[in-house]
């Protein structure tokens, strides 16, 4: 299929129109630092679609295969292969000056990037194209956004799911289809640039391992040290520093990196020294002890509580076939940084079903329909959207084939996007319209998704039980704004205790230190206006009681500015969302909670948040126990 199909002026694709290298890699496992790429095929695609190349070959990576009944490659089978470094030079050539594309690209792009690092080289790509980001925005009328489930959609051939030479040549007519998509509703395309930018601020660390007691508080006057206690390090000390954090957490303490009402006692032989550590202790009345003390102590550890993994109960939990119930919960214990208040009562949180012709329940005429609001002032979009969620629809942010119906308030007819709307016929209506909605009949979507539950801000449902298994699929978080958006936004992730605190720095998520040290957690950049956190629940350790999800703007521009923060929440990348939400309160923050997945007995469960801070990512983040440097 070439871009420059009859059906379409090509003029109209100049946004659309680039060299592209397709790209899919087999691996070992999923971790790219530790893992190898087994076999790899690369097709070449012109500006007008059109194939020019392509290469594949399996690679000897010295090491076990690894998962053989997903890839079939065995040892026996690679034996005899190039290694990386010697196939190196034909793969750079063939991705140089072009973008790279894949299916969950970042995957296929930290793999690449490892490999190329290993043969002492870049890989040279500047930019890269997801086609699961890049579908997620056209949003077709799927079952899910797998590869194999959008090829079925745009009528692609495919042969032989897992073999690297198939799913390249099958991604190549999946990226041509979707680029029409996104073309005939002229959405901006999700490049994201590569490598991702650092900031030494929240450069990581050397990991340790999480401390596998509850913290018994602080000790009593003169009385000894419990196991769980966190303890914090400040000064010159006489015996090395690492020598004493080893000797800490041999003894079943928690050593932490910065002081926080949570602290059990920091450690100084200079009280008044000053620091930043000893003025927190201070003012949170932490207790401060000497290092000879601290060592005497360090003889005479008492016993503590560890860390219980709750049995999993499988009579409690939802069957996959019974949407999970819908809840409110007790507020959210803040972090300890100035919350700016978020205005208005969380509306009452309604059960969608899939896309249909039948009547809507009544009560909830909007249930199944997806609404974008154009135009108003703040306040305004934001009671129209809160609205389409009481009326059971969901709101949506952006264009998208998924879009049902559109509401104009004032200004709204001179959106840049109306031109589309208009060309497309999708239905407009005034504000008035969602006082008491006409609806035009729905076409029934055939093997189109059911709608994700819509939440309102403080809603919960309980989460799919884990399989027990640490390569199970992660939970996903992903958050998407406005494509207009202008200024940056990092979504970020902290792995706290039953406290709210990191065990240790490298739980914080963020663009810099995109994984934690058990891989548990990770931030897939998906583009300019997308980004999702992934969380293995069944791998997550005793003491990760809470992974909370936050997004932060970079530089003076406020979440106001920006407007709505639309989450989806499902079992993998590519699987159909369990669950959104439109978070659109803020006003003057520049960090936001989004979500929260967190225990609840034998269950994990999401919570949407919605509540701002007017401080940036630095103060949100040592509200979680980060140390963060200014």
């Amino acid at each position: 299929m070439s871009l420059l199909s009859p059906a379409f002026d090509a003029s109209g694709l100049r946004d659309y129109a680039h060299d592209w290298a397709v790209v899919d890699v087999e691996t070992s496992g999923l971790v790219a630092r530790r893992d190898r790429v087994l076999s790899l095929a690369v097709v070449i695609l012109g500006p007008d679609g059109e194939q020019t190349d392509e290469f594949s070959t399996l690679l000897d990576p010295g090491c076990d295969p690894g998962p053989v009944h997903v890839h079939g490659l065995t040892t026996e089978r690679l034996r005899g292969a190039p290694a990386f470094d010697q196939v190196a030079p034909r793969i750079a050539a063939m991705l140089r000056d072009r973008v790279l594309v894949a299916h969950n690209a970042q995957f296929d792009y930290d793999f690449l990037a490892h490999e190329f690092a290993r043969a002492g080289t870049a890989l040279p790509v500047a930019r890269r194209l997801c086609t699961l980001a890049l579908n997620r925005r056209v949003d077709p009328p799927t079952e899910d956004l797998r590869l194999g489930t959008l090829a079925a959609h745009y009528g692609v051939p495919q042969v032989r799911a897992h073999d690297a030479l198939d799913d390249t040549r099958v991604l190549s007519g999946v990226l041509r289809a979707s680029l029409h998509e996104a073309a005939r509703l002229e959405l901006p395309l999700p490049f994201v640039s590569c490598p991702p930018r650092q900031d030494p601020r929240f450069a990581p660390r050397t990991p340790k391992t999480p401390c596998a007691y509850r913290n018994p508080g602080r000790p009593e006057p003169g009385g000894p040290l419990v196991q769980g206690m966190k303890v914090a390090i400040t000064g010159e000390t006489l015996t090395p520093r690492a020598e004493l954090e080893r000797q800490a957490v041999e003894a079943g303490l928690n050593v932490v990196g910065s002081v926080s009402r949570h602290t059990s006692a920091l450690v100084s032989n200079d009280a008044s020294s000053g620091s930043g550590k000893a003025r927190r202790a201070l003012a949170e009345g932490v207790p401060v002890l000497d290092e000879t003390t601290f060592v005497r102590l360090l003889g005479d550890v008492r016993p503590g509580t560890r860390h219980e993994r709750t049995r999993n109960a499988e009579s409690v939990i939802p069957s996959p076939t019974t949407p999970p119930a819908t809840a409110l919960v007790p507020p959210v214990q803040e972090p300890s940084v100035a919350v700016s208040p978020l205005p208005g009562p969380a509306p009452s949180a309604p059960s969608t079903p899939p896309r249909t012709t039948e009547p809507a329940p009544q009560g909830r005429p909007l249930s199944g329909r997806r609404v974008l609001v154009l135009g108003g002032t703040h306040p305004d979009a934001v009671a129209a959207r809160g609205r389409i969620v009481e009326l059971g629809g969901a709101a949506a942010i952006n264009l998208s084939a998924s879009v049902t119906d559109v509401v104009l308030l004032e200004g709204g007819e001179r959106d840049r996007r109306m031109k589309r709307i208009t060309a497309l016929a999708f239905p407009t209506h005034d504000a008035a319209w969602l006082d008491t909605p006409v609806l035009t009949p729905l076409p029934r979507q055939g093997g189109g998704p059911a709608a994700p539950r819509v939440l309102p801000r403080g809603g919960v449902i309980d989460l799919p039980q884990p399989s027990g298994s640490s390569s199970a699929v992660p939970w996903t978080v992903t958050a998407t704004w406005a494509q207009q958006t202008s200024c940056e936004i990092d979504v970020v992730a902290f792995v706290v205790d039953e406290e709210e605190q990191v065990c240790f720095d490298e739980d914080f998520v963020f663009y810099g230190a995109p994984e934690n040290p058990g891989g548990t957690v990770r931030l897939h950049s998906d583009g300019p206006t997308e980004q999702t956190i992934g969380v293995d629940l069944a791998a997550l350790p005793p003491s990760a009681r809470k992974v909370v999800v936050a997004a932060a703007i970079d530089g003076s521009p406020t979440f106001g500015d920006v407007g709505a923060i639309h989450i989806s929440s499902g079992p993998g990348p590519s699987a159909a969302p369990l669950a959104q939400a439109t978070l659109d309160a803020a006003t003057t923050e520049r960090t936001l909670l989004l979500a929260e997945l967190y225990r609840r007995g034998p269950l994990w469960r999401l919570r949407t948040v919605g509540q701002g801070y007017d401080q940036g990512l630095g103060a949100l983040a040592r509200g979680y126990g980060v140390d963060v440097s200014d």
